[in-house]
């Protein structure tokens, strides 16, 4: 081989002493059962040692693979979407695998195939479940599929990697109903979604085993601005405010701080408020967010891990990732009521 030539995998055979066979199967990780560890070690070190890559350009005719997987998204503007789609493509990138990144067009609406043929185009989708209608008109039934937040017993996919959604609400209703708040508002995100009717119900049973505890719910869309609005009406109407707002999101909770504040409600000394998702918002606002903290970078890899199996047929079991309620400073004991 001569120093200017790329070494291929007869190089790395002649090297390993084993044949190419040998070779072909331990780099494409199919060797387990059929090449014994110490031999697939010896391949490749002899692969490092003579710097061999897999020409993948010609694997991919061979084989019909593209390498490329697509992640749909409600809205590339939502922090949580940017490090779930941060851990999708760290994996991916680990497997030699490009991930192509498609908002479904106004959050959650249908979407029209980018592609000539997306089933000729890629390998297979992840999706959340915020942006399942825009799978309708992208034409991606004959891909291996994988979805994010989504219903396990009814889901499109081939398997759903979920979070805990309902115990991170649990935890959250637990911790305000542990400092005595028994009046509570849900704010809840005006999205037609599994992930927040999953919320509003694990929220209504925990508050409803509570004793003489109280659930309202003021529904809005999905925004600062929009959560101040619905927020100042709710604690200028006439009766008793509530005492603790179980917000949907960080953004709806920001909303709410801000309407408290501009109203002069203390938070969280009139007004406790927790949110969901512990975006960088949460420690930007003052009183500091007490929320749900997701892990969105490992949901995005565990989701495309789960994807690439499917993708190299296999079947990748349903999982839930757990959650943790991060307290801060905008949660504290009820108020004493008169």
């Amino acid at each position: 081989m001569s120093a200017a030539s790329r070494p291929t995998s007869k190089d790395v055979a002649r090297a390993a002493g084993v044949s190419q066979a040998a070779v072909s199967l331990v780099l494409g990780g199919k060797w387990p059962g059929r090449v014994s560890a110490a031999t697939a070690e010896r391949v490749r070190e002899a692969a490092r040692a003579l710097g061999y890559r897999p020409n993948l350009a010609a694997r991919d005719l061979r084989t019909g693979r593209t390498r490329t997987a697509l992640l749909v998204v409600p809205a590339l503007t939502n922090e949580f979407f940017a490090r779930v789609h941060a851990g999708a493509a760290s994996v991916a990138a680990a497997h030699g695998f490009g991930v192509l990144l498609y908002p479904s067009p106004e959050g959650t609406g249908p979407a029209t195939d980018p592609f000539a043929s997306a089933p000729a185009a890629l390998d297979g989708v992840l999706a959340s479940s915020m942006a399942a209608q825009a799978l309708s008109g992208i034409g991606a039934g004959a891909l291996p599929l994988v979805m994010l937040d989504s219903d396990p017993a009814t889901g499109p996919g081939t398997a759903t990697v979920n979070l805990a959604i309902a115990d991170g609400m649990r935890q959250a209703a637990g911790h305000l109903l542990g400092l005595g708040h028994r009046d509570l508002v849900h704010l809840a995100a005006d999205v037609d979604s599994w992930t927040f009717e999953v919320r509003a119900a694990a929220l209504a049973a925990s508050v409803a085993a509570a004793p003489g505890a109280r659930l309202r719910t003021r529904r809005c869309a999905l925004g600062v601005a929009e959560a101040q609005a619905a927020v100042t009406a709710l604690l200028t109407a006439p009766g008793e405010r509530p005492t603790a707002l179980v917000c949907d999101d960080d953004l709806l909770a920001a909303g709410a701080c801000k309407a408290a504040r501009r109203l002069g409600v203390r938070v969280p000394g009139e007004l406790s408020v927790t949110g969901f998702d512990d975006l960088t918002l949460a420690t930007a606002i003052e009183p500091e967010l007490t929320t749900v903290t997701l892990p969105a970078e490992e949901f995005g890899a565990r989701g495309m891990a789960a994807l690439l199996t499917a993708v190299n047929g296999g079947t990748p079991a349903d999982e839930e990732l757990p959650v943790t309620l991060t307290v801060r400073g905008s949660t504290g004991p009820a108020p004493a009521r008169t």
